[in-house]
């Protein structure tokens, strides 16, 4: 039993590294997809919007049916559609069909947002949750950024087609693996239903429409979606740092070529603070068991200190880049590295950027935590797609905001510096985030103790 825990746990952390594998693939891609379908990168910008749009809006179908039907069956066809559909837009000719490939994407990742959450939930012990989970978002983090290096080292030497049909060969691979996977008991890893588990009983509650309200107006719950908005706000404009290190890296004397590929490994390097994440998980859970009040607050902590080290990161100067002029993927990211250790200005960059990834990495682990503790087994998957929307929101406006404050600034600063300046002004959204879980935490005792007692109860009543 616990191979078959360790495996399905591995299988899911994996899909969602490869899920966001996908999402990180297309930015970086916009100039060649832009000259190859002979449309604007504002069009593409659009497109991407849409696919997050969409991944947003499906999640709340996904997770609903989590609450109703065999997870299992449900994971394995959103997952044969993204694979489907990102071999379709890899043979895109035109925008129409782009779209709508990237929106019948959105549909299966949807599915994974959800249904994937609500199913590892139910394998996670509970005093493991921050740090099992920590490292599903720390997948989903790292999936993005290998997606990007994925298509800034390989498009000047293939086609911006050639990404997307490797990581779709790689989701069948990815399917297979799931046909293994065991579907996990509903609760299973909540301590007050043990002793049902011990007995081979089953937890048989299902969500209904009439929980929906319910779930909606839970007062942990409303935090937790108007904290994940805000705090999206200030993350969804971080995607654009590779383009702030393309005109960095250019402003230096490199040719764009070059500028691109060092982009992709510098937005790498910058995010390696993230794995910070797995440790204040964890630190997550050893404070939740003094306190159900202690997880918010720690968040808040590190979500206050995220914002002067990201602006401090943006402003900082990249003075002395020394690299080769080469779209040598390998010879660029070797002098990146050494960079690091010969140039004081890239070393500073780096230290700033580990801290702020790390704090900001504080979130995930914990937001995830805490969205499982207040809500019923039956309930996990709709709450969490429901707080993805708001996530999906936030994350499409601080990106879509980027583009507007851009316009204002870049009328009185060049580039880079017009890059520094409106990222910066997107930081300033942290700072409701972080309020938002000071307010929470007495709603975290109440909605906790709530759930916990409803769970025993369930179980007294057989």
């Amino acid at each position: 039993m616990n191979f078959k825990i360790y495996y399905t746990v591995f299988v899911f952390i994996a899909l969602a590294g490869f899920e966001h594998i996908i999402i990180g693939l297309f930015p970086p891609l916009f100039q060649y997809i832009a000259q190859d379908l002979a449309i604007d990168v504002a069009d593409l910008g659009f497109i991407s919007g849409m696919n997050i749009l969409v991944t947003a809006i499906s999640a709340l179908v996904w997770g609903y049916l989590s609450g109703k039907y065999n997870r299992k069956r449900l994971i394995i066809i959103g997952t044969v559609l993204w694979v489907l559909s990102v071999f379709l837009t890899a043979i895109s000719s035109n925008f129409v069909q782009l779209l709508l490939y990237q929106m019948l994407t959105g549909i299966g990742l949807g599915c994974m947002a959800s249904i994937g959450f609500s199913a590892l939930t139910d394998y996670i012990p509970y005093k493991k949750r921050g740090f099992v989970l920590s490292l599903w978002g720390m997948a989903q983090g790292f999936g993005g950024i290998m997606g990007s290096i994925l298509a800034s080292s390989t498009v000047t030497t293939t086609s911006w087609r050639w990404p997307f049909e490797l990581v779709g060969f790689i989701g069948i691979f990815l399917i297979i693996l799931f046909l293994f996977v065991s579907e996990p008991k509903r609760g299973g890893a909540d301590p007050e239903l043990e002793n049902l588990n011990h007995n081979d009983q089953s937890y048989d509650y299902k969500i209904e429409a009439k929980h929906v309200k319910a779930i909606l107006l839970k007062g942990s719950n409303v935090y937790l979606y108007i904290q994940a908005f805000f705090m999206n706000i200030a993350t969804g404009s971080l995607i654009w740092i590779p383009t702030l290190y393309i005109y960095k890296t250019v402003e230096q004397g490199y040719s764009m070529e070059t500028a691109v590929v060092a982009s992709g490994y510098f937005y790498a390097i910058f995010q390696i603070g993230g794995m910070a994440s797995v440790y204040l998980g964890h630190l997550g859970d050893k404070i939740q068991t003094k306190s159900f009040k202690g997880r918010a607050y720690l968040t808040s902590i590190f979500v206050f200190l995220t914002l002067p080290l990201y602006i401090l990161f943006f402003f900082l100067p990249m003075t002395g880049l020394d690299l080769p002029e080469t779209s040598n993927s390998l010879v660029i990211f070797v002098n990146i590295v050494k960079q690091i250790f010969t140039n004081p200005w890239v070393a500073l960059l780096f230290i700033l950027s580990f801290f702020a990834s790390a704090f900001q990495s504080a979130n995930t682990p914990n937001w995830l935590a805490l969205i499982t503790d207040v809500n019923l087994p039956e309930h996990r998957g709709t709450a969490f797609s429901v707080a993805n929307l708001f996530n999906s929101l936030g994350r499409t406006l601080g990106n879509v905001g980027v583009a507007i404050v851009l316009g204002i600034v870049s009328t009185h600063f060049v580039e880079p510096y017009s890059y520094v300046v409106t990222l910066s002004l997107l930081q300033i959204f942290l700072i409701p985030s972080a309020i938002c879980y000071l307010k929470m935490a007495k709603n975290n005792v109440t909605d906790i103790k709530q759930v916990k007692k409803t769970l025993k109860r369930r179980v007294e009543e057989g």
